[in-house]
């Protein structure tokens, strides 16, 4: 039986997610960009919620290809509010419109999404040692700034425990706690 970090044990969607995706470095825009929305829809309710809507989310928002989600229109949004697959807050709906916009913005300015957001870590997967769920911060330094400087972009839902989330998502660190069996593999990445 693999050792996995407590929070995975006991759940398919959560075990696959764990031992398929998490931590593990992501530099493609739309995946980047799909995790940042997710982190965001996530505020407030559960990561498991989160996963089980997944597929809707994609559908909903044409697998979220930035370009696409960067030019809904109000009756879009409106068709997204009636949809009961995903968390149908406003707020994060018109945020997804938003940050798409932003991401753009990042594009022309930096090349890629994927340049700008991974200097937050210099570029290189932070490798922690923890041993215990609850040695694990729910915000960093690098959170923090990343947060202040994504606000000042014209983001929003990117406060640092949502920034956190993402950085964890995307393997720009390494949160696995050491007797998990993703973490000395992802330490080789």
């Amino acid at each position: 039986m693999k050792i996995r970090c407590s929070w995975a044990n006991g759940n398919d969607l959560l075990e696959n997610y764990h031992d398929q995706e998490w931590g593990v470095p992501v530099h493609d825009d739309r995946l980047l960009f799909e995790f940042l929305i997710l982190e965001g829809a996530q505020a407030g309710l559960s990561w498991m919620l989160i996963l089980q809507k997944r597929n809707n989310y994609r559908e909903a928002f044409d697998n979220f290809q930035i370009n696409k989600v960067a030019h809904y229109n109000k009756d879009k949004i409106e068709e997204l509010l009636e949809n009961p697959g995903i968390i149908r807050n406003r707020l994060k709906i018109k945020s997804t419109v938003s940050n798409a916009q932003a991401v753009l913005d990042i594009q022309k300015e930096y090349g890629s999404f994927d340049s700008y957001i991974w200097k937050f870590v210099d570029h290189n997967p932070i490798q922690n040692k923890w041993k215990a769920l609850d040695q694990i911060p729910s915000s960093t330094s690098e959170s923090e700034k990343m947060s202040k400087d994504l606000k000042k972009r014209g983001f929003k839902f990117v406060g640092p425990t949502i920034c956190y989330g993402f950085i964890q998502a995307v393997g720009m660190v390494n949160d696995h706690l050491v007797d998990c069996f993703r973490h000395s593999e992802l330490e080789m990445i």
